[in-house]
């Protein structure tokens, strides 16, 4: 089992004097930055002008500049912008470092495919909450916390593990535990979730449903409730008290479809296409695909995406949430 690090493990006072820059407010920038803040950290943000992250930034309080600007004062760079622009970044602010500046992030992308390849001389270490950006924040607001990894990829100063814990501790993290990883560990295990099961198999899943049903004859309506909108009640239950709880909430003939009838969608073939995937990521074929993809001007990802918007199930989904008030 792996060991868990609560507040008593996590010094503060490593990070009490140091100045943080959050590259990037959006969703995790903003709810790190705040707490950060609030534990009575110095944080800067970089934020590109005019953005309405930019403004929200200007709301809270801060007073936001350039990734150039913000590096030349920070002790800590905390890279939350999106993946395929970090490299960019990073070229941009790594002339203005400092000495014994560290870089850090909340995903390993960029460092485990070495789009960035750090000075030596530096920390590069992690802090990934496991949870969204809002979630963070009122956890925190709440005295509480969301659990987080942490990884070490350079130790420069011999202090990168104090100061990782440190971070998590004024974000809220050691609230709830913190669990120690490496770059490759978060990064493939990241992408084969997104990949295999949270993204592109849940809504490979749901889709299919939904065409079995409408294909046969039901209403699109029907189809959408059935495999769509109740997939919430199940994640839910699963979220809060596992699988074996959740087929004990739903009824008997649904629990005993469960056991006979899911391993028929998820089968062999299924787990062996799984396998294929975490190969890809593993042997970095993926990261280059997506990056490849990036440099072109992201036209297979923008055809995918506008074919995606127009399918059948989008449309009816938009007209049944309007039913639904207590979804906004």
């Amino acid at each position: 089992m792996a060991k868990v690090y609560y507040d008593k493990d996590a010094n503060l006072g490593v990070i009490k004097k140091k100045t943080v820059a959050i590259i990037g407010y959006g969703a995790q920038g903003r709810a790190q930055a705040l707490n950060l803040r609030d534990s009575g950290i110095k944080v800067i943000i970089a934020e590109l002008k005019n953005t309405l992250n930019y403004k929200l930034a200007v709301q809270e309080g801060f007073k936001p500049t350039t990734a150039v600007e913000a590096a030349k004062c920070a002790d800590i760079i905390h890279m939350l912008a999106q993946d395929h622009v970090q490299a960019i970044i990073y070229q941009q602010i790594k002339p203005y470092l400092k000495k014994d500046a560290a870089i850090s992030f909340s995903h390993g992308f960029n460092i485990h495919f070495k789009q960035i390849i750090p000075s030596k001389s530096i920390d590069i270490f992690m802090v990934a909450p496991k949870g969204p950006g809002t979630l963070v924040r009122d956890m925190y607001l709440e005295k509480k916390g969301v659990p987080c990894l942490i990884a070490v990829y350079q130790d420069a100063t011999k202090q990168a593990k104090k100061i990782a814990l440190a971070f998590a501790k004024a974000i809220g993290g050691t609230r709830a535990g913190v669990i120690e990883t490496t770059f490759k560990e978060e990064t493939e295990t990241d992408l084969f979730g997104e990949q295999a099961v949270l993204c592109g198999g849940a809504t490979e899943l749901v889709k299919a449903g939904f065409d079995t049903l409408t294909n046969a004859g039901y209403q699109p309506e029907i189809a959408y409730f059935e495999c769509l909108h109740e997939l919430k009640l199940i994640v839910d239950l699963m979220y809060k008290h596992g699988i074996q709880k959740m087929r004990y909430v739903i009824s008997d003939t649904a629990e005993y479809g469960d056991y006979t009838r899911g391993k028929r969608i998820i089968d062999s073939k299924t787990r062996l296409e799984m396998k294929k995937i975490l190969k890809e990521i593993q042997s970095g074929s993926f990261a280059k695909e997506w990056i490849e993809e990036n440099k072109a001007g992201r036209k297979k990802f923008l055809a995918a995406r506008k074919k995606a918007e127009g399918e059948k199930i989008e449309k009816v989904g938009a007209k049944l949430r309007k039913m639904m008030p207590w979804i906004k």
